[in-house]
């Protein structure tokens, strides 16, 4: 019979903590680790990425759909240094990540060995709030109970360094002695609300305002009923960030939908007219789509005291989870009559989605991606999980797609790392085997990672309850965004050299996997195709070949100086008429109110 070893102490520990299943790739360094997952029999599942980097937005990706810590594993060297992006993924998004990475034997540490790194060196960033290397037996049970309470505690990565020969040796029986410490593994949260001086500076802030607007951020995911009332009692209107989006319903006459440069003109006009504005759980980064300093007077709501004043000049903080800070602010507000603002603000909002409408029926070459879309609202099932890649795919998704009610959706928002969307998909589908999962993906983003991991897809799909796992790949040979960027910030033409793709048949490649695979080149071929794919009995693979000339055009007033350099970028290319002529089209149609 095998002697227990540390290995076995990190699985079981594991196990205590609620984690069912690690993301990751193995390697020698981590072959100790291995062999007590084996030993486990299957109480704690091992997920085989194709690359350690996209195992770790697998991890990332766990957390965001069930809201526990995800966990990855690598080997040292190469291994650890592909998890660096995933594990920027989740500090950059605030999403709590344990990895346990391998090192070479403590033996041979200093003498440059193999794949031998200053693992601790590596990670002192990524892992700021907590990394830690095991140098002893005893020392491994209470480094992986303060990973995951610091992981929970502050919704960031940590990194636990366990050398190859400790995981091999002998589990140790620990007592309460001197130089040992014995830890228990668990947590509880802290129950923060605001004080009640802050509550009523709010109050008498909010309540001598006339044109209140809310900002809402992912922080809001547990105050979806609260921000909605909020709102109807000062007559507000409500933008979101990006990682907001998920949790407003955007059919409500008031809701403007998403701010910043991939944003509506409706949430542009909501904060470039309020003279009150409650952030709640946002930390967005487009702070020019802010209200102007000076113009607005400010109440921010976040659990993370940190994050307060972060992105705007802030009067008053509530520092709070936003649900009870919400409960708590209500009943000192002056509940107010309809007035002109609300019209103001629902008029902007029914002008948006007859703009988003217009938009997307603009004929394109051959089909528009705004449409594409736009044909899956309805479409997507309310039980749905949708992942959202970096790239031009992600504006169509903030413009076009109104979510169901309590549908969950994810991207790489803060770090915007392509790559992230299938890696995502197959985490919310593992978390979720009984539900339709849906990702969208521009070419680029699968060129980078997707087409790797369609074969972990190909490979698992038929050990789920519902086998549905829709990818939309938006094929255009193109990195729009950046084609875009370029013309926009810097003023420059289009450098065929590092923004044309080669082409790749993403859905013959889907039938080579033993998936379906549906290629549309005719914009009325949209709808049916999703329909197909929800039907399916398989994983399916949408390849739409969409136009790369549609233009990311930002939200007006903004957009009209970001529409100037665009045209100048656009006269020094030879072949940028088409571009020119859409981008006009846009402009007429924002000029004249949709």
């Amino acid at each position: 019979m095998t002697e227990r070893t540390v290995a076995d102490v990190i699985v079981e520990r594991l196990g205590v903590w609620g984690v069912t299943r690690v993301f990751g790739y193995s390697g020698d360094g981590i072959n100790g680790f291995m062999g007590a997952l084996r030993r486990a029999e299957g109480r704690v599942e091992f997920v085989q990425a194709r690359h350690e980097e996209t195992a770790a937005f697998m991890a990332v990706g766990h957390a965001k759909y069930t809201g526990g810590v995800g966990v990855v594993t690598s080997t040292q060297g190469p291994g650890a240094v592909h998890l660096l992006n995933g594990l920027y993924d989740a500090k950059l998004d605030g999403v709590p990540v344990v990895a346990i990475v391998g090192q070479q034997s403590r033996t041979v540490l200093g003498s440059a060995y193999m794949q031998e790194i200053d693992l601790m060196s590596l990670f002192k960033d990524v892992a700021a709030q907590f990394v830690q290397q095991v140098n002893v037996p005893e020392q491994l049970p209470m480094v992986l109970d303060r990973a995951f309470r610091t992981a929970k505690a502050t919704s960031s990565p940590c990194v636990v360094i366990v050398p190859h020969d400790i995981q091999s040796a002998p589990a140790p029986e620990l007592d309460q002695e001197h130089g040992v410490v014995v830890t228990a593994p668990s947590w509880s949260t802290s129950a923060k609300t605001p004080r009640d001086k802050d509550l009523e500076a709010a109050a008498a802030l909010l309540n001598s305002s006339h044109r209140v607007a809310l900002l809402v951020g992912q922080g809001a995911r547990r105050a979806v009923d609260e921000v909605v009332a909020l709102a109807e009692m000062l007559g507000a209107g409500i933008a979101t960030s990006l990682l907001g989006k998920p949790y407003v319903d955007e059919t409500l006459a008031f809701a403007a939908g998403t701010m910043g440069h991939l944003g509506t003109t409706a949430s542009a006009y909501l904060l470039g007219n309020c003279d009150a504005l409650v952030i709640v759980g946002s930390n967005d980064p487009w702070t020019e789509f802010y209200p102007p300093p000076g113009a607005a007077r400010a109440v921010q709501v976040d659990i993370d005291e940190r994050k307060i004043g972060n992105r705007y000049p802030v009067e008053v903080g509530l520092a709070g989870d936003a649900a009870p800070a919400l409960r708590a602010l209500m009943p000192r507000l002056r509940p107010r009559p309809r007035g002109q603002w609300q019209t103001d603000v629902e008029q902007e909002v029914a002008r948006w989605r007859a703009l988003a409408e217009e938009r997307a029926a603009v004929p394109a070459v051959p089909v528009n991606p705004e449409r594409v879309v736009r044909e899956l609202t309805g479409r997507l099932p309310g039980d749905a999980l949708l992942s959202v890649d970096v790239g031009s795919c992600v504006y169509w998704y903030a413009r076009q797609l109104v979510l169901p009610p309590g549908v969950p959706a994810h991207l790489s928002g803060t770090l915007a790392s392509m790559g992230c969307s299938l890696p995502y998909g197959i985490a919310a589908k593992l978390a979720h085997p009984d539900r339709p999962v849906v990702a969208l993906a521009g070419d680029g983003a699968m060129q980078m990672a997707g087409i790797a991991e369609l074969i972990t897809v190909a490979h698992r799909w038929r050990q789920w309850t519902d086998p549905r796992i829709v990818v939309c790949v938006f094929n255009n040979r193109e990195l729009t965004e950046v084609t875009w960027e370029q013309r926009e910030s810097e003023g420059e033409p289009r450098f065929a050299a590092s923004q044309e793709l080669p082409d790749f048949p993403f859905a013959g490649y889907a039938e080579l996997l033993g998936l379906k695979g549906i290629r549309v080149e005719d914009p009325e071929l949209i709808g049916d195709a999703w329909d197909q794919a929800f039907a399916a009995d398989r994983p399916v693979v949408i390849e739409v070949l969409t136009d790369p000339e549609v233009p990311l055009l930002p939200p007006f007033p903004a957009g009209r100086e970001k529409a100037e350099n665009m045209r100048k970028g656009l006269a020094a290319e030879d072949d940028g008429g088409r571009a020119t002529e859409l981008l006009g089209t846009y402009v007429s149609h924002e000029e004249r109110g949709g």
